[in-house]
């Protein structure tokens, strides 16, 4: 009788774990979210297969000028895959950061263009991106401020390639040195980052 009725407490308490667990609406939904968490923890081990590889990364981008034309070619979506964006009249190299300025990134509609109104404004609509140069004269002191802010940012995240051309002015003819200069700068910024 002693087996007999540990068996019966066994199953007594057994089904009163059932009822209780599957009884109450609040459990019900615990339950799901518990089983829809372990789901999507084995799951998502078993879709992961290796790194996708990581891209090679580009040569740097010897220092030159750029006319807004020549900057339209620099949208990511040429076999280079380069993408340049000017901010308040100064080029930079963003393509490390395709993921965000390359095309379908959320901010793809920047590259390849000056990018300073649409930072100004916080715009992301095709309106505050000009296809003609854009002297921001008509920006209010605070639009400015945030031009320059945005500038200080995109110089110390990317590489700064040159500036951008008002109509009928010349490039600059940047020398070697002012390369090795920029090459030294960087690897010094990469080893302090690290």
């Amino acid at each position: 009788m002693a087996a007999g009725g540990s068996s019966d407490i066994e199953s007594g308490s057994m089904s009163r774990f059932v009822s209780e667990l599957f009884g109450n609406p609040v459990n019900l939904v615990l339950l799901g979210i518990c089983s829809f968490l372990v789901y999507k923890i084995f799951s998502g081990r078993r879709n992961s297969g290796p790194p996708a590889p990581k891209e090679p990364e580009l040569a740097p981008l010897k220092k030159q000028d750029f006319t807004i034309e020549q900057l339209r070619e620099y949208d990511g979506k040429a076999k280079e895959g380069r993408i340049l964006i000017a901010v308040n009249n100064k080029v930079f190299d963003v393509t490390r950061g395709k993921r965000f300025y390359g095309p379908g990134g959320p901010y793809g509609l920047f590259a390849g263009r000056d990018a300073s109104r649409a930072l100004a404004t916080f715009s992301l609509g095709e309106e505050a991106l000009r296809d003609e140069y854009d002297d921001l004269s008509d920006l209010n002191s605070m639009q400015m401020e945030s031009v320059r802010e945005w500038e200080m940012q995109f110089t110390e995240k990317y590489d700064y390639i040159g500036k951008l051309l008002k109509p009928g002015e010349l490039p600059t003819e940047y020398s070697d040195t002012e390369d090795e200069q920029h090459e030294e700068k960087k690897d010094k910024k990469e080893k302090k980052n690290d």
